[in-house]
């Protein structure tokens, strides 16, 4: 073509160029070819006008599923459309592969697209090599495909924005993979970066709280919600110079920044950025569009389930108490922790109270106070709701002066009312609660305690040796308004440490009541430091990284809020020192009218004597222990009291037991015959026990026996075994 004639029309060009032209209109359905389209299709030579199934029919049925994603993705950023389709023949053979760009448009009152482009044939890639790889060829597709499926089951399970992050710096896109990623946020009209991979600290410096008025991509696809590719540094440079000198010291060759939307809200940015060009075609475009939507929609869920338990924990400790000022010769710390997920509130709680009678009536001061830890039924708001409700009345009611006994009974009252006494009410909304009421005489260590179906107390000594001290108790509070709640007293020694916790710091973990406390047993008996340190390690137990080693059997179990309350008696300098590795001690009281706690009185001699070195001796002191007890019960009309009591250095202990009662009638010997049910109790403590007597009180009397670890059993005059065999005594 010489110089000054006109150019030749360009269906002359494109047909010398073997590249057809087409229009597609969604609303009608209708595909227009030109006779060079017409032919690359398989179709006779010639303009035609084809229905949207007689196109669909010469390609591959995954490439057409790609057309419409790729059309989808031009006109939401406002570029033109690329894809590679293999054409096929009526038997379904590829018979050549074609390259179409296109340019498309919406129509927003027809909701339908309006697309025209061009279509040549290519050719295939050998399969291997690179061309072959950055084509949208099977295997490409079905590495995005997996890609995106994995993509998206990581971002689904994350449930915090760390997490969030942590899955998206991870992931490996098909074919590319960007070294360096950014997330912005938007607080007011300024960006924020929520995290970012592949910076060194402090490279988020300039980029903070950046206004969204800046010339900066992440602020422009906030501001217009279109992404923005930038293939080149060059590129970069020309579209954005004023910020280019903020990135240019990154070293970076291509960068990618796309909108975080989420119904319809853009909420952010999100940046990847590359070490190496990237010509961004559109299916690299595709897959960097779905992980930005799959991100900002797990963005989304973690920000929503974040704020729930920032208000749900804070609602929770907005209601629990601090724990006051110290308390002379006493420790007192309390840990809760909130367990479950979204807005899982809790009913758990503790409170300390001072009590009338101190030294002051607003401060604890050196005089009585209350120990108190409870657990409403459910974990919604309306359980913590009447969790604060219930917490204030029991302030009341002891502040008032009542005795632990008389304050759970008003305070089950008060519940009863609120929950059963209401006309309107759900009955499957009714409530109840469990609660621990101690009351506490710093001077002298006495602990009056009430409870309300709630798990006994437990006392680490000043040895290590930890009993489960069981209380006497009633219903939970709610349920009965006229229950009665008796009073256990029982003397926290110097140097020993009381424990009282909710059920969920015993059962987390899949956990029973049973193996539950085996697994806090064995922390409170090895912690050998201060009581903060005590009450960290207990909760780490259950929650820190080594409680995933420890899942009991009810794994499935859903989990439960924690809250532990440790009250501790200081010692006297070196006496305690001394009395530390000296002495243990149990006390416990057996009514008449409780024949059931001989039980527990031998259970507790048992947990006493947990480490005694000869086990016929401790099958001696529970035998005789139980002889004593029952003389009482069946002998006189008194209560009895137990006092066991071990001393000494480990191999040359002491176990003394004392049981006291208010009766005068002093025991004798006696010969009971052949077939006789008794008689034989003072006969078992002349043969089993190295010292036993009788010490007439002002007031009744205290019998009591010795047994001596050095000596064993075989000095003793015989096992417990033997001797209960040879008197045809059942043994305990």
């Amino acid at each position: 073509m010489r110089t000054g004639e006109p150019l030749p029309a360009v269906g002359e060009v494109l047909a010398a160029l073997a590249t057809g032209l087409w229009h597609w209109n969604t609303a009608t359905g209708l595909v227009t070819v030109d006779a060079e389209a017409a032919r690359l299709l398989g179709l006779p030579s010639e303009r035609a006008t084809l229905s949207q199934a007689q196109v669909r029919a010469r390609l591959h049925p995954v490439d057409w599923n790609e057309i419409s994603g790729v059309i989808q993705l031009a006109v939401a950023e406002g570029t033109l459309g690329e894809v590679r389709v293999r054409i096929m023949d009526d038997l379904g053979r590829v018979v050549r592969v074609g390259r179409s760009r296109f340019h498309a448009s919406f129509d927003r009152e027809k909701r339908s697209y309006e697309v025209t482009g061009s279509l040549q044939e290519v050719t295939e890639p050998v399969p291997g090599t690179s061309a072959g790889r950055t084509a949208v060829t099977g295997d490409w597709r079905r590495s995005r495909e997996a890609f995106l499926l994995d993509a998206g089951r990581a971002l689904a399970e994350a449930r915090s924005t760390a997490e969030v992050l942590r899955v998206a710096a991870g992931l490996s896109m098909p074919g590319f993979s960007p070294d360096g990623l950014a997330v912005f946020g938007v607080t007011g009209d300024r960006l924020t970066i929520i995290g970012h991979h592949g910076h060194q600290p402090g490279d988020e410096g300039p980029f903070t709280h950046m206004a969204l008025d800046t010339d900066y991509p992440a602020a422009e696809v906030v501001r217009t919600g279109r992404a923005v590719y930038l293939s080149s540094p060059e590129k970069y440079k020309d579209r954005y110079p004023v910020t280019w000198p903020l990135a240019a010291h990154f070293d970076r060759q291509s960068w990618a920044f796309l909108p975080l939307t989420v119904a319809g809200r853009t909420m952010g940015a999100w940046m990847a950025a590359f070490t190496y060009p990237v010509a961004f075609t559109p299916d690299e475009r595709s897959v960097l569009t779905t992980v930005a939507r799959m991100l900002a929609q797990a963005l989304s869920r973690a920000e929503a389930a974040e704020s729930a338990r920032e208000l749900t924990d804070g609602l929770q400790r907005s209601m629990l108490p601090k724990l006051g000022p110290e308390i002379p010769g006493m420790g007192v710390a309390a840990r809760y922790v909130p367990t479950g997920g979204g807005l899982q509130v809790g009913g758990d709680w503790y409170d300390m109270i001072p009590l009338p009678g101190g030294t002051s009536r607003t401060e604890f001061g050196g005089g009585r106070f209350a120990l108190v830890i409870g657990d409403v039924q459910g974990h919604d708001v309306r359980a913590a709701g009447l969790m604060g409700q219930l917490r204030i009345a029991l302030r009341a009611y002891a502040s008032e002066g009542h005795r632990p006994d008389a304050v759970l009974s008003r305070a089950s009252r008060f519940l009863h009312g609120m929950t059963f006494g209401a006309l309107d009410e759900d009955p499957s909304d009714l409530r109840f609660a469990t609660c621990l009421y101690v009351e506490v005489d710093p001077a002298s260590g006495l602990l009056d305690i009430a409870r309300a179906g709630h798990p006994d107390p437990a006392i680490r000594m000043t040895d290590g040796t930890v009993l489960a001290r069981p209380t006497a108790g009633g219903l939970p509070l709610g349920i009965d308004p006229d229950a009665d709640y008796p009073t256990t007293r029982i003397t926290l020694e110097p140097g020993e440490t009381m424990l009282i916790c909710t059920d969920g710091l015993i059962e987390t973990g899949g956990h029973d009541l049973e193996t539950g406390w085996k697994r806090i047993r064995s922390i409170l008996e090895e912690h050998d430091g201060d009581l903060e340190g005590l009450a960290d390690a207990l909760v780490q137990a259950v929650h820190g990284p080594s409680s995933h080693h420890t899942t009991g059997p009810l794994a499935d179990r859903r989990e439960d809020d924690i809250a532990v309350l440790l009250l501790h008696r200081q010692g006297d300098g070196h006496a305690d020192t001394a009395l530390r590795t000296t002495v243990r001690r149990t006390v416990l009281s057996v009514a008449q009218a409780e024949p059931e706690r001989v039980g527990v009185a031998r259970q507790q001699l048992r947990e006493l004597l947990h480490d005694w070195a000869s086990e016929d001796q401790v099958d001696s002191a529970v035998l005789l222990l139980s002889e004593t007890l029952t003389n009482v019960l069946v002998h006189t009309d008194a209560d009895a009291l137990l006092l066991a009591e071990v001393r000494g250095e480990p191999g040359d202990r002491r176990v003394r037991v004392e049981v006291t009662d208010t009766s005068d009638d002093l025991p004798h010997r006696r010969s009971p015959g052949e077939l006789a049910s008794s008689g034989r109790g003072l006969m078992l403590i002349e043969l089993l026990a190295q010292a036993w007597g009788v010490d007439p009180r002002g007031e009744g009397k205290s019998i009591w026996f010795e047994l001596y670890e050095s000596e064993g059993a075989v000095e003793s005059g015989g096992s417990s075994v033997e001797v209960a065999v040879a008197l045809d005594v059942e043994l305990p």
